[in-house]
């Protein structure tokens, strides 16, 4: 029953394809297929017939609304509600949508981030449809995923950006692919972004101000118990947390989205869910709406989905792992086979993928820089900020042997037994894990670690697509006018130099060691520590004509896109500050000043009849000491932010925010948490960490 369940409804809220062979004739189904397929160009006619049959799909689906879902700057998603409605003079309405509705839209560009692409006064923007990301039903609306640009045609989204990088490494792989004898119909990624989150009760939610305004808590002593006992990862699940993951399921599902695997994650609160890899611009566009739902489906069950990367000090942050590869015609490119040393065109796209995380190791790690971000990477939960590559030790010899002109082979899969005879004995994969390296081969993939919990991840595999296209590229230009007979030697020739000069970012040890931090710096690898490290990147003139020569980002995309997220770090943290000035003033403040009261005619009490008490004495005097310091600290650091918020240049102001506000309010977070760990439990305003993180 389960199985007809799952399999009757899944998709059913997805305009699949197919809902498209049944609804649509066969010449524009076909001409559809090789819009979506081959990049043909759309015309009108077969726009219409294709809104006609949304529309009537969508209605007999419940839905009485349309909009263009798209991904501005912001990072998460954006949609105007549209009826299908059109009046008639009898007091009627006929349900129309046409092709030009389902093409093109236009919201209003101008109270979005553009980075200076668009001034106030010029509102007008597009969203054009996505044909390559299907239609779906979300809230009884029909959802069109789209592009979404400016007045004069620049991105003003992180998708364009993204579906532009896969057509730049879609051609320049198949030139690559051309010179092995194949001409394959296809060349893409294939994405399967692991999503951590933590869940709490919605109660303790409404009662933390930092939670509600900034989604982490920006005070908070630490627990009496953390996740020192190791016994949340993987543990049984909260009753409460199986019912808002069945729920999930059930709704990704409905929507196409393959979720696959669930369990807790490490900390305490904290849990994951994996889908089965899509592809590339399709599996971040699931991803979202991953997002987006499970925040909508905790609040059915008395609980708030947090998905900032640092929630709660004293225990793991989250993160979203991108495994990452690329495929021809359904053939995995990175599969490396039984003898990875003869697989010569394993070995030139293994080849060009680490010369391209090497050259644009500064852009990757821009790609995942944010506020939230910085609290995670770098901290023993996360990877380091400085970008290496694991390869296991599988691949490791054979890159080691081919770099020294030795003749390399892969070990052996073992077989190993478990010492019980009613065991199976089992495989040992070709690569062990490491948990400590930003960018690791897993098998026939590369997860890149240090992608934050919140961010979309179309940035990322902007760099990642772009730059592979960028090494594939160089390859072709180095086997230009090679004789046939010569080829394998000049493409060995090839991978054995490229691995040579770009070792310097292969590590397979411990990405947390401060051994690893010195050794790092002496090969000469960049370690961004900071978003505001890591901003000036995205300016450099190098790195503006690499997107630009692919047709990714113009010079001025790129500007933009610094710009904004030059702005959206100091917005951020100036959102916590403001936060931080209110909770203080009109919370801790208030609550330590009435406990230290209270304490205080007690011991004054005590004295009238000849009772001495020292330990109230010096608990009062250790809270008035805690007032006078907090009080101090929240002022100045009032008026350092507000000092702040009057530098004009975006990056001159992240860096007075970096080094002077952040400081401060480290400084406020431990007064007012030291405070925390003394003062009467009745008294005090929020809920701890012991009650958040340890529900029932």
């Amino acid at each position: 029953m389960a199985q007809d369940k799952v399999t009757e409804e899944y998709g059913s809220l997805l305009f699949t394809d197919a809902d498209m062979q049944e609804r649509l004739s066969k010449p524009t189904y076909k001409k559809l297929k090789q819009v979506i397929n081959d990049g043909t160009p759309l015309n009108i006619e077969i726009a219409n017939e294709v809104a006609h049959a949304m529309k009537e799909w969508a209605l007999e689906h419940g839905a009485t609304h349309f909009t263009h879902w798209f991904q501005p700057l912001t990072g998460i998603t954006s949609e105007k509600h549209d009826s299908f409605i059109n009046p008639r003079e009898d007091g009627t309405v006929l349900m129309n949508f046409s092709g030009k509705e389902l093409i093109q839209g236009e919201p209003d560009a101008s109270s979005f981030p553009s980075g200076g692409l668009r001034a106030t006064f010029e509102a007008r923007g597009y969203t054009v449809w996505d044909p390559m990301s299907p239609a779906f039903i979300k809230d009884e609306v029909l959802c069109i995923p789209t592009a979404f640009i400016s007045y004069t045609g620049e991105a003003l989204d992180k998708k364009t950006p993204l579906l532009r990088s896969e057509v730049a490494l879609e051609t320049e792989a198949k030139k690559v692919l051309e010179l092995f004898g194949q001409t394959p119909h296809r060349v893409y990624t294939t994405i399967g972004p692991e999503q951590e989150y933590f869940l709490i009760k919605e109660e303790d939610y409404k009662a933390r101000p930092d939670l509600i305004l900034t989604g982490r808590t920006l005070f908070g002593c630490e627990p009496a118990k953390g996740q020192e006992l190791e016994e949340h990862y993987f543990g049984a699940i909260r009753p409460t947390v199986n019912e808002f993951m069945k729920e999930l399921d059930d709704e990704l599902w409905k929507l196409g989205i393959p979720a696959k695997t669930k369990h807790n994650e490490v900390a305490p609160a904290q849990h994951e869910l994996a889908p089965i890899f899509e592809r590339g611009s399709l599996a971040v566009d699931d991803n979202l709406l991953t997002m987006e739902k499970m925040k909508l489906i905790a609040s059915h069950h008395g609980l708030v989905c947090l998905q900032h990367e640092k929630p709660f000090d004293y225990v793991n942050g989250s993160g979203k792992h991108n495994n990452w590869s690329i495929c021809a015609d359904g053939k995995n490119l990175l599969e490396p086979g039984d003898k990875p040393e003869e697989n010569l065109q394993f070995l030139v796209f293994l080849a060009c993928l680490v010369a391209a995380v090497d050259t644009h190791a500064d852009l990757l790690r821009l790609s995942v820089a944010s506020a939230g971000n910085d609290h995670r990477l770098g901290a023993n939960e996360a990877p380091p900020a400085i970008i290496s590559i694991f390869l296991g030790d599988a691949l490791t010899p054979i890159v080691e042997g081919l770099i020294k002109k030795e003749h390399p082979e892969s070990g052996e899969r073992e077989l190993m037994d478990t010492g019980v005879p009613a065991l199976p004995n089992i495989i040992r994969d070709n690569t062990d894990r490491n948990r400590t390296s930003p960018f690791a081969f897993t098998g026939n993939k590369f997860e890149f670690r240090m992608c934050g919990s919140q961010q979309n991840l179309s940035d990322p595999n902007v760099v990642l697509n772009t730059a592979v296209a960028e090494q594939c590229a160089r390859f072709v230009k180095y086997m230009e006018g090679v004789a046939p007979e010569d080829f394998m030697a000049i493409a060995m020739r090839f991978v054995r130099h490229t691995f040579r000069d770009h070792q310097r970012v292969l590590f397979d040890g411990n990405g947390y060691s401060e051994e690893w931090e010195a050794e790092a710096a002496k090969r000469g690898l960049p370690n961004l520590k900071t978003t505001v490290d890591a901003l000036p990147a995205l300016e450099k003139p190098e790195n503006v004509e690499f997107f630009s020569e692919y047709g990714v980002l113009s010079a001025s995309e790129a500007h933009a896109r610094f710009v904004t997220k030059a702005e959206q770090y100091a917005k951020l943290l100036n959102i916590e500050a403001n936060t931080m000035v209110y909770m203080v003033n009109h919370m801790y403040l208030p609550a330590l000043m009435d406990y230290s009261g209270d304490l205080a005619t007690t011991v004054a009490t005590k004295a009238e009849i000849g009772v001495d008490s020292p330990a109230e004495r010096a608990l009062v005097q250790k809270l008035t000491d805690g007032i006078t310091a907090i009080s101090a600290t929240v002022a100045e650091l009032e008026a350092t932010n507000a000092a702040a918020r009057e530098v004009e240049d975006p990056l001159a102001k992240d860096e007075k925010i970096r080094d002077e506000v952040l400081p401060l309010m480290e400084k406020l977070r431990g007064e007012v948490d030291g405070m925390e760990k003394i003062c009467g439990h009745d008294y005090w305003p929020v809920p701890s960490y012991n009650k958040m993180l340890f529900y029932v």
